[in-house]
């Protein structure tokens, strides 16, 4: 995968951290779900990307 797959990913992730904050903030404990999940998400993906970097290196 590329530069921007992995841009996206970190952009859901740090979208995602924001949305968690908000609802800390407005004390909303489904909006902190929703980043943490969005987080969680990103993440996944990011370690998919890893994984196919590392068999493409070969």
């Amino acid at each position: 995968m590329g530069w921007d797959d992995k841009l996206k990913n970190k952009k859901d992730e740090v979208k995602g951290a924001a949305k968690e904050n908000l609802g800390k903030a407005r004390d909303d404990e489904q909006m902190e779900r929703e980043g943490r999940s969005d987080q969680t998400v990103s993440n996944l993906k990011q370690a998919g990307e890893k994984v196919k970097d590392a068999f493409n290196k070969d």
